[in-house]
Parts: structure tokens; sequence; C-alpha cells
């Protein structure tokens, strides 16, 4: 998430050797809680008609039919945990905006779920963010009674299995769910408060386990649709989060190795969402500080071991900034805020941060972009905050994204954030009062035209990176062990070919363009070290070592040790594969074709690629003294 929103998040690090302090509380609402008035919001019914599971094509989710699937989604927090950090859990006080949420989604208290679920259909959404803890999946005392006054059949029950009877009640009236992993303690979110990271406050493998328990548990619920890995990674007191360095704290590998495991271990239906980083540095004039967001997928994109299930995201509130961390006061910079932004500005921010992965198609990263929050007060008075929602609105109405609101629910007095407010009593004020000055923005975005109906299917173009080891995303390949000992090997995931290296033997880029799955439905498959499938009279690189697949069958995978090409892995075609060759060399600058798909897959290295209409059949490389040992040659064969 962001860094400080007021009244939801704290800040980061404000220097060496100094936290942030906490932000303000939330300004509490003024509307009239009697003030029920329907007629400024046109709502939509958010039983929409849709098949799951979802995927992806191109830069659109879709369903099982291949129609459209907007998410048009709100957070319904809570279940993430409500304490601020200090003094006893048990007073309202110490909680984000005097509302104790008993570890379990707001609102439970104040009205039933009946009503609460006819209220979000008004609004319109089709779709719910479902933000949960891993101290709530382990809890196992009952959550007290007063957290479940309006709903008593909830009484007795563990915060794991109130929010089991959410995602059930949430599905059955027809919303898709998107469970959130949100926090690791039940600590309010997001500064330096021991959730920072997946692995703060518990290991990898813990955070890893607990994706794959929560991924099992709704398998049988079709309905529950994605698993949002990890929310606003940032930096802690010491260190920050990277992407792709291969550490403890690598939020690339992190987000991999959950991604792979929940898809190949639990549900293999479920979209993936991976979020960018929120917050590097140290938010102090003179020391470098910012927010990457997406930007760094543009040179080091995910593979998954399940073709169409990636979506990226991105948070953006008004009063934080791209290099500004949304504090007041102590770790405060002279950075500009999206709110300070003049209109194009910020939708060229918003291009370069988010918007460039669905935007630019046909690149390795290109996947949908989701907004899973933004937000902002019914009692914001300021211009530039005003300002700021009516333009970032627009542009999600305008550029037909997919979008999350924060917060869902709240309790009147306390958060006016909340699109829906309750009081004690069960009464419903917010976004759908006519007193509320967000509906117009939120009735814009609801009401703008959108995209619908069938997308054509989309070539994938993945990305394979072996810069910390093995990167095989092809199951087959997993399920029939290690093909090459003591190697660093990359395979393409089921379905895919390879169809590009990089001159490193770093990165290579798959594809299933022009023909689809190639292979055999056999699970046999060549490791090939040798020239012994190189026919006579086939010398397609003079002088190097050639690594051929053998007649019939083309490369899905190579691996490395160290700077040396290693192997080829090549797997048989279903049918005949046919077409003249022609040697592809890159050893000395890119060959590419003309407007080669893919992007820089190999940011930094020379890169070979075969056609769209072509297959990879070999890697040549040289063993010369001196020389680099990486791929130096592709042998491209048309296909039949």
């Amino acid at each position: 998430m962001p860094t400080l929103r007021f009244g939801k998040y704290l800040t980061l690090a404000a220097a060496a050797l100094l936290l942030l302090a906490t932000a303000p509380g939330a300004v509490a609402a003024t509307s009239d809680p009697a003030d029920s008035t329907r007629g400024a919001i046109a709502t939509t019914a958010a039983a929409e008609t849709w098949k799951a599971p979802l995927s992806t094509r191109g830069r659109y989710i879709v369903d099982a039919d291949g129609n459209r699937f907007r998410l048009k989604s709100a957070n319904w927090d809570g279940a993430q945990g409500s304490w601020t950090g200090s003094g006893s859990k048990d007073d309202p006080a110490n909680q984000h905006a005097g509302q104790n949420s008993y570890g379990i989604p707001l609102g439970l208290d104040r009205a039933t779920l009946p009503q609460l679920l006819d209220d979000f259909h008004r609004l319109g959404i089709n779709s719910i963010r479902l933000p949960f803890s891993n101290e709530m999946i382990h809890s196992t005392t009952p959550v007290p009674d007063a957290a479940v006054t309006a709903n008593p059949g909830l009484r007795g029950r563990t915060p794991l299995q109130v929010y089991d009877a959410v995602v059930a009640a949430l599905t059955q009236s027809g919303f898709a769910v998107i469970l959130n992993n949100h926090t690791n303690t039940s600590r309010w979110c997001c500064g330096v408060d021991g959730n920072e990271r997946w692995n703060s406050s518990q290991s990898t493998q813990q955070w890893a386990d607990d994706w794959v328990f929560m991924a099992r548990r709704y398998a049988g619920d079709p309905r529950v649709v994605g698993a949002d890995l990890y929310n606003e990674v940032r930096r802690d007191v010491l260190d920050d989060p990277n992407w792709g360095l291969g550490d403890a704290h690598d939020w690339y590998a992190a987000a991999q190795l959950a991604a792979d495991r929940i898809l190949s271990e639990a549900n293999r239906n479920l979209l993936i969402v991976i979020e960018g980083i929120n917050w590097t540095g140290i938010p102090v004039d003179g020391f470098a500080h910012g927010r990457p967001t997406l930007t760094p997928a543009r040179n080091l994109s995910h593979t998954l071991v399940a073709a169409h299930k990636l979506v990226y995201s991105a948070h953006f509130y008004g009063y934080t900034g791209p290099n500004h961390s949304g504090a007041t006061g102590i770790g405060e910079t002279h950075d500009a805020r999206y709110q300070d932004l003049g209109r194009d500005q910020l939708y060229q921010v918003l291009n370069d941060q988010a918007f460039f992965v669905s935007s630019e198609a046909n690149q390795h990263f290109t996947a949908p972009v989701w907004i899973s929050e933004f937000g902002i007060g019914s009692g914001e008075t300021g211009t530039a905050a005003r300002t700021w929602f009516g333009n970032i609105t627009d542009y999600f109405a305008d550029h037909d994204v997919d979008f999350a609101y924060w917060p869902l629910v709240g309790w009147e007095g306390h958060d006016d954030w909340s699109l829906l407010r309750y009081d004690t009593s069960g009464n419903r004020s917010g976004i759908l009062d006519q007193s509320d000055w967000r509906g117009t923005a939120w009735n814009r975005l609801m009401t703008a035209p959108t995209r619908t109906g069938a997308v054509d299917a989309v070539p994938s173009r993945n990305m394979l990176a072996t810069d910390h080891g093995d990167y095989v995303q092809s199951l087959r390949v997993r399920a029939s062990g290690d093909w090459n000992s003591g190697a660093s090997k990359a395979t393409c995931p089921d379905g895919e070919r390879l169809i590009g290296l990089g001159h490193s033997g770093v990165r290579a880029l798959c594809t299933d363009v022009s023909t689809g799955d190639l292979r055999s439905p056999a699970d046999t498959q060549t490791v090939v070290t040798d020239e012994r499938h190189v026919p006579s009279g086939g010398d397609w690189a003079s002088g190097y070592t050639k690594l051929q697949c053998p007649s019939g069958n083309f490369l899905i995978g190579y691996s490395r040790r160290g700077g040396r090409t290693s192997a080829a892995l090549c797997v048989p075609a279903a049918g005949s594969l046919a077409g003249a060759g022609r040697t592809v060399w890159f050893d000395r600058s890119d060959n590419r074709p003309a407007g080669a798909a893919g992007g820089d897959f190999a940011n930094g290295d020379y890169k070979g690629q075969c056609a769209d209409d072509e297959y990879a059949a070999g890697i040549a490389f040289t063993t010369r003294f001196g020389a680099s040992q990486g791929p130096a040659a592709l042998l491209c064969r048309k296909l039949g």
C-alpha cells in the first residue's frame, strides 16, 4: 500500500535510527445518518452473468467463456487487524479510527450479512478484495459476542471461521472474491509495524505455507477467484525490499515462489495478484527514497507455472506521491504528492509507474493492472485532494481500469473514507447519499463505457530468468526430476516454446504464438549436451558447439553452469515439424525480427529471437579461451 493515509497508514523510517510518527486520525463523518436517499448513484447488479474461473488475455481479465470481467471492486477490511500498535488491544481508542474490528470484516456488529450484501450490490461493484492476516489464520480464540452483535449465528466462531462465512455469503450473492494477505500480525498497516514484508514477522516458508492453506481452503468455491499475495511491501528500519536481488528481501522471488506453490499445490484456477514495491529509502530530503510501484517489471517480469493467471497491482492515494511517503511533519519531504500534480502530469506518472504494464501490448510484462486501493474521505474539503479524486477516477473511467476502493465498510462517526458507514442500530450512510460529494466521481466511474463481451485470445510472451538459480516453469518437466543436476535450469511453462535467448544465458523468452501448444502428449524429453543430433552436412554454426534437438523436437529449455552454456532441453512435437532453418547470431549485437514482440526480455544483453512463425531447434556457443561461452546463436526453423 501507500505508506500513509490519514488514519490508515503509518509512515516509514524518517531517518536513520528514527521511526516516523503515526498519522493523524480520520476526519469524523459529517453527513446526516438519516439521509439514506439513493438517487445520487446509478447502480448495477453485482451478480453479473459470468462464469468462473477467471484468467487473463493481454491487458484484460476474462471469465471462463472468454468474456471481459472488469474488476469493479471494494476492500472489505477488518480481518487484517485494526489495533494501532500501542496501548491495550481491547481499548477502542487504540484501534484505527476508533473501530475495533476484532480481526474480522468490519460491520458484522452493526448490520446483518444480508443487509451488507444488499448495500454492496447497490454500489454496483462486482468483486471484493478481502484482507486477512497470517495471525488470523492461526487464531483459535473465538471472537467476542460483541463483534457479531448483528449476526448472532456467528457467535462462538474463530476469526477464520467468521472469514469463511463472509466468503461464502459473498460468493453465494454473486460477488467474485480476491483473498488478500494484508498483514503478518493483526495490526493496522502500513508503516514500520512488523508487517513491512511478507516475512517481517515470520519466515518466507511459513508465509507460502499459509497461502497454500488458504488457497486449498476455498478451492471448492469457484467464485473465490484470486490470491493477492501481499500488501504494500516496503522498507523496515534497516533495509529495503528489492525486485530480483535474490536475497531474503527479494519480493520478486518470494512472489514467484508463493504463486507457483498456489497454482501447483492448491488451486490452479486462481488469479495471482502481485503488487509492486510500495516504498524504498528514507523519506528525508537528501536521501534516496521513492515508490517503485511496478517499474521493476519492465526489466524483470514474472512467469507463472500456469499461463494467463498473472495480474499486477498498484495503489494510489492523493496525499502520497512518486517520492512522497505521505507523511506530515516528521518524514515529510519536499517532493510532490499525487494531488499536487496537474491532470496531464498525473496521468503520465500513472502510466510510468503502473499502466505501462497493460498499455504496452505484446511485451514480456504485459498483464492486467488492478488498482487495488485508492480512496478519499467524504469529509475532505481540500481543493487539491478533491481535484485529484476527480482526476484519477476520470482516468479509471476513460482507460477502462480495474479498481478496488478502500475501504468499503466503516462505522458512522469514525471513518469517513468508507463507501458505506453504519451506526450501532444498523442505519447506513455514505456514498449512496446525495450529500456525499464523492458520488459524482463514483457515479461516472461506475457508468462510463467499458469493454464487454468476448476478448480475443492473446499469445503468451514470458520471460525466463536464471539470475539466482533454476527457473523451471513447466510442471511436466518438474515431474520428471532434475534434468541437469548442478546447473541453473530454465524451462518454458507448459504450452509454450523457447523463442529467444540472451547472450549471457541469464534470460530467455517463451511464447505460444502462431501455433499454441506444440508439444506431444507424451512426457518424453531429451537433454542435449553434445552434437550427436547435428546431421551430417548440417553445420549451421561452424566452429561453435551446437546443441541441436532431435528431429521432430523443439526447444523448451536450457541450462548454464556459470557463464557457460550447459544443455538444451527438447521435447517432441504433436505433429510434424518441417521447414527450412536459419542461424540467428547474437554474440555481437541484437538479432531479432523487425518489430519483434516480447520487448527487452534480456535487458543490457545481446538478444537473439526466432520469428513468430518459427521454432527454436538448437543453441550454439563457443568454448574458445577468453570468449563468452553463453549462447551465441539459435537455430530457427519454420513451423510446418
